[in-house]
């Protein structure tokens, strides 16, 4: 395969909007924030897990908490209308990112994508499943939906069912069809696999959900800061996706849901904002998405989520998609020139922007660590997929994953990194 010589984006430009791409590593790590010792370059490629965070987004934070620091919908002062006003159109903004044109009404904003997947597991799961109902998952789920649907079908009696993954990393469609019944009352299914690189025609499966009155619910925590989304052309009724992933601060991520869905469901969390009237026998609930976000909601967080989809789309995010999708096939064929190493998913034109591997007789964590000492930042470990490192055989595996800062040369010094490791363990 050859790889375009050029980027879709400019990588020179973006990098200079991320300061912490410009430090070195090494030093002590006992007093974070003071890098005096730090003498390595930083290589970042463990974006799967979090991306960074450009000057613009901290920016706007930092604009929120100088210029109009205040709690939201509970004060009518000058500056908790400010605030209510940016956390209103935040959610705005985000809708308008992955084309839920029901607006704020249908994004809730929760702490990450695991949190929205529990969200839709306990206010929904628990009052609609029940003994002879089927929840039908893949074998490539991130534990925030395996784990969780796990649990509720222990509680509720429900059958859980997973899709087969063939040898190729793509899922067994023909299987999918067996197992999405009259029974299925929900199909979650990861959009873009964050162990296998997988991308999965989540479309197509909603279509196979609705033909047997179920729910689809979508992952969308690796495809969100990927690629173009768009929540209605796939016929989500769930999507779920986190912040910290896409240029965005941590501790905020979002849950689409449909509004008539929404609208039926009872709020998952008790508590202030939450609530219309309140007495000492019973209470009604705010509208949406409010009724989902009890307490003091992550407004600071909601800010920064808005000023990161901005950035990310004033990039466009087909240009995002392009520039991982070179990144991922460069890695591929560089790490496909060593017969020492295997490659789990599909090949390098065909899978979202990472690359999970094993080097043969070093286990991915003394891999990571030799990595480190040239400043170079993977993953190591079962990337909260662990059923699926089972299936592979593996208990763990080393993972690079790409963003729009990364380069080309970053991709050669994570493979002389690992032919440092290779000549230490030979």
């Amino acid at each position: 395969m050859r790889v375009q010589e050029s980027y879709p984006v400019d990588v020179d430009a973006i990098r200079a909007d991320f300061p912490i791409l410009q430090r070195k590593v090494g030093g002590d790590i006992s007093t974070p924030g003071e890098h005096d010792d730090d003498d390595t370059p930083l290589v970042y490629l463990d974006n799967a897990a979090t991306s960074h965070t450009p000057e613009q987004v901290v920016d706007a934070i930092v604009d929120y908490y100088h210029g109009y620091n205040s709690n939201v919908h509970r004060g009518i002062h000058h500056l908790s209308q400010e605030a209510s006003v940016a956390y209103e159109n935040a959610h705005d903004r985000v809708a308008e990112f992955i084309g839920a044109s029901g607006g704020r009404e249908e994004v809730v904003f929760t702490k990450n994508t695991t949190e929205s997947m529990n969200l839709v597991a306990y206010a929904w799961g628990l009052d609609e499943l029940g003994p002879g109902d089927s929840v039908v998952m893949t074998e490539m789920e991130h534990h925030a939906s395996l784990v969780t649907w796990q649990q509720i079908a222990k509680k509720t009696g429900a059958e859980v069912r997973y899709i087969r993954v063939d040898d190729d990393g793509r899922l067994d469609m023909e299987h999918a069809k067996e197992l999405i019944d009259d029974s299925t009352k929900m199909v979650s299914v990861v959009h873009v696999s964050n162990t296998l690189g997988t991308v999965n025609p989540v479309s197509e499966l909603a279509e196979m959900a609705h033909e047997v009155g179920a729910y689809a619910f979508v992952d969308g925590a690796q495809s969100a800061p990927t690629r173009p989304v768009d929540v209605e052309a796939i016929d989500a009724d769930f999507f779920a996706f986190s912040g910290h992933k896409m240029c965005g601060p941590t501790g905020i991520g979002a849950l689409y849901g449909k509004r008539d869905i929404l609208d039926e469901m009872q709020p998952y969390l008790y508590g202030g904002e939450m609530i219309r009237s309140v007495t000492y026998e019973d209470s009604t609930w705010e509208d949406l998405p409010w009724k989902f976000e009890a307490g003091t909601p992550p407004i600071a967080q909601g800010v920064g989520f808005a000023a990161a989809v901005d950035y990310l789309d004033d990039i466009g995010m087909e240009n995002v998609q392009a520039h991982e999708e070179l990144l991922a096939e460069y890695a591929y064929d560089r790490l496909s020139e060593f017969d020492d190493i295997e490659i789990y998913g599909p090949p390098g034109d065909d899978r979202g922007g990472l690359v999970a591997f094993n080097l043969d007789s070093v286990h991915a964590h003394d891999l990571s660590s030799i990595l480190n000492e040239q400043g170079v930042a993977i993953r190591a470990g079962d990337h909260c997929t662990q059923p699926l490192h089972d299936k592979l055989g593996v208990a763990a595996s080393t993972r690079a994953s790409f963003y729009i800062y990364n380069t080309r040369a970053e991709i050669d010094a994570l493979v002389d990194g690992i032919d440092a490791a290779r000549e230490l363990f030979a």
